[in-house]
């Protein structure tokens, strides 16, 4: 069982930081700064600076502020005996990184609000009471008890901001794929976000290359080319300059690269399909989608596929505010005989949360 107040008795990260009288300092520059100085703002919460490490401090300025080394705050703090509150304000996705912010975890106070990737909405506790009937339905629907865990910590994570929640369900990759998704050697697979080849690459060395066939997708022009010739040497590959969606029609997408290629207002008119048209009624046995934030769309242009073939899915759910309980839902609507799993890999925030289902 579920129980509502198991997150409403937490303290949130935005109630705690409207109380404090501590100085609240922001680690890091660029879109998470930028996220987090807006709901400052409007929560009329004062900041006492930003800083970078040592290494990155050149004078600069971010939004009008300063950019502070953090040895010259934390010597002031000790010269003026004082402590401070450091709000995390960028991703941390490999182990030297993570293992550091861990570290300085240790030494101050430090909270890392979660916002959504798209949009940039704080997670609040009003939201556990308007959507309880859904995070209800969705946990009861995972099929183990490291899903259950994963799902309340990162719930918990999301209204507190405290890293250790996150830390406490962490698996690494290996294990979702050696007991969840247990690939065989007659797959086909279906890459949603391609990128530049990388998962298509780990799937092809996960099945020693003994697979059936490759679809993948990527609507970014320079991702793509770097995905056609990553993967040159694969055999039955079929490689797609396009975005995944419901239907197949013309999107603007921006053009800035990197894997955070996303239907925007500004950007490239970028062709999108279903899968569902691609695959034109053949067999998909895999399907994974990380498309910053269209899966929901994805998923609809999948619909047959996932009717019909019950193929094994990987969805990110984690770009978009609800994605954890609408993604879920969605699929189970879908068709009911899947078994759900929910994996956290070693990611600061709650990025890198994805729910697996493989049929029952």
């Amino acid at each position: 069982m579920i129980n509502s107040e198991e997150f409403l008795s937490l303290e949130s990260c935005w109630d705690r930081l409207e109380k404090t009288e501590k100085p609240i300092f922001i680690y890091g520059m660029g879109d998470g700064c930028l996220k987090l100085l807006k709901e400052l703002d409007r929560r009329k919460i004062p900041v006492s600076g930003i800083f970078a490490s040592d290494e990155f401090v050149r004078g600069h300025y971010f939004e009008g502020h300063l950019v502070h080394r953090l040895s010259d705050i934390e010597e002031s703090a000790v010269e003026n005996g004082y402590d401070f509150i450091i709000l995390l304000a960028f991703a941390a996705g490999y182990q030297e990184l993570i293992s550091k912010i861990d570290e300085l975890e240790k030494k101050h106070c430090l909270i890392m609000p979660d916002t959504a990737v798209i949009g940039g909405e704080p997670f609040l506790k009003k939201h556990i009471i308007e959507r309880f009937d859904d995070i209800e339905r969705v946990y009861s629907l995972l099929a183990d008890d490291k899903s259950r865990q994963t799902y309340k910590s990162v719930l918990k994570y999301k209204i507190t901001g405290e890293l250790k929640y996150l830390r406490e369900c962490t698996t690494e990759t290996d294990e979702a794929f050696e007991s969840i998704i247990k690939l065989g050697c007659d797959e086909t697979y279906v890459d949603l976000g391609a990128f530049n080849g990388d998962t298509v690459l780990d799937f092809a060395e996960r099945t020693n290359y003994s697979y059936k066939e490759i679809y993948a997708l990527e609507p970014n022009t320079r991702n793509y080319k770097k995905l056609v010739r990553n993967t040159k040497n694969l055999k039955n590959i079929y490689t797609y300059n396009c975005a995944a969606w419901s239907e197949n029609t013309r999107l603007i997408f921006n053009t800035s690269g990197g894997r955070q290629s996303q239907v925007s207002k500004k950007g490239k008119e970028t062709q999108a399909s279903s899968v569902d048209s691609i695959l034109n009624s053949k067999k998909a046995t895999y399907i994974k989608y990380d498309v910053e934030g269209a899966e929901r769309e994805a998923i609809n242009g999948t619909k047959q596929t996932i009717k019909v073939h019950s193929p094994k899915l990987c969805v990110a759910v984690y770009h978009r505010l609800f994605d954890m309980f609408d993604i879920p839902l969605q699929i189970e609507k879908i068709n009911p005989n899947y078994k759900f799993y929910l994996r956290h890999y070693p990611y600061y925030p709650a990025w890198e949360t994805n729910l697996f289902c493989v049929p029952k």
